[in-house]
């Protein structure tokens, strides 16, 4: 039973045991409930190392679609959790914690998008994976950046693309298709702090490394890269390279995967422009911990909830960028 208190704060605040082994609890509530607990690449060491799957958004969803759990726990951010209970409308799909937003999909709220492509008429709408539901559902196919280009490249060349939310990314696919989609004015916080500066600095005390970016992040950045690609796509080129070192710029939870594959190389995280620490996470990608998760499964909240005709109106669009993925072998 859900209780004000965390109505109020967004996910379960209740005790937990002294002592208890929390990783053993977890395995133990998701074999009990046949639940799964899927992680993205950006979340903390110690939920990477508990859940059943790590991958990025793509990975995610595509996993989300075929499992066969009655419970999916979602360990990212909330629209995460929307793509899988759009997918698995019968499911329950939990969070560890409401709060757990993106400041890319905030950056485009459905009605202000709706009526950007209401001015711009007869234009076909791309939608990074990066958006709520609402603006899922004013999509004609989505993409990730593991597949965005692959799937722009596969509309006319002169059609009429509008591409939403995330200016750097769209920049990017335009640079790389010689397209030209009309941008969003959207941005990720985090791969929007890297500093062109910093990474000149690590080259200098890493001349050998190979520099690996995000293409969320600024052209400016991206131009500085040996490798631009989306954090699945930074990860192989590191697990197939025979460099030694690698200067990275996105978010540092993928450091944990890459070093886990790839032991005997370095991994420099690329710091933001004004941080004072040496690596740059995503405030919101870390609110989800093992206690939260613990007491996520253990009482089965928050649950991710999804408007029933938009759900029905997004999942086309999800589902088209996962055929088009299939047909592509990504």
């Amino acid at each position: 039973m859900k209780k004000e208190e965390w109505l109020k704060k967004g996910y379960v605040d209740e005790p937990v045991e002294e002592g208890i082994d929390l990783k053993a609890e977890i395995s133990r509530l998701k074999k009990e409930k046949n639940a799964v607990v899927l992680g993205h690449y950006y979340q903390a060491d110690e939920i990477q190392e508990i859940a059943d799957f790590i991958g990025d958004s793509l990975a995610l969803a595509q996993w989300a679609a075929k499992t066969d759990a009655s419970i999916i726990v979602m360990c990212g951010v909330h629209f995460m959790g929307e793509t899988a209970k759009i997918l698995c409308p019968d499911k329950k799909v939990l969070i560890p914690d409401l709060n757990a937003g993106c400041s890319l999909a905030d950056s485009c709220p459905d009605d202000k998008f709706a009526r950007f492509i209401e001015e711009h008429p007869g234009h076909t709408v791309i939608s990074y994976v990066n958006t709520s539901a609402a603006v899922k559902a004013l999509t004609d196919v989505v993409v990730t950046s593991t597949n965005a280009k692959q799937i722009v490249e596969s509309f006319p060349e002169d059609q009429k693309i509008i591409f939403g939310p995330d200016k750097n990314l769209g920049n990017y696919i335009n640079s790389i298709t010689g397209r030209s989609m009309l941008l969003w004015d959207g941005a990720c916080h985090v791969h929007e702090k890297f500093s062109v500066e910093k990474i000149l600095q690590l080259k200098e005390q890493y001349p050998d490394a190979d520099v690996l970016v995000h293409p969320e992040c600024k052209g400016a950045v991206a131009k500085l890269a040996d490798k631009v690609a989306s954090t699945a796509g930074l990860l192989k080129h590191a697990m197939a390279s025979s460099k030694k070192d690698f200067i990275v710029a996105t978010e540092s939870g993928i450091l944990f995967e890459m070093r886990k594959k790839c032991p005997q190389k370095n991994f420099i995280p690329v710091p933001p422009e004004d941080s004072t620490c040496a690596c740059n996470e995503c405030n919101f990608m870390r609110l989800n911990t093992l206690k939260k998760l613990y007491n996520t499964l253990k009482y089965e909240w928050p649950e991710v909830v999804v408007d029933k005709d938009i759900a029905q109106k997004a999942v086309c669009p999800i589902r088209r960028m996962l055929e088009i993925s299939e047909k592509l072998g990504l």
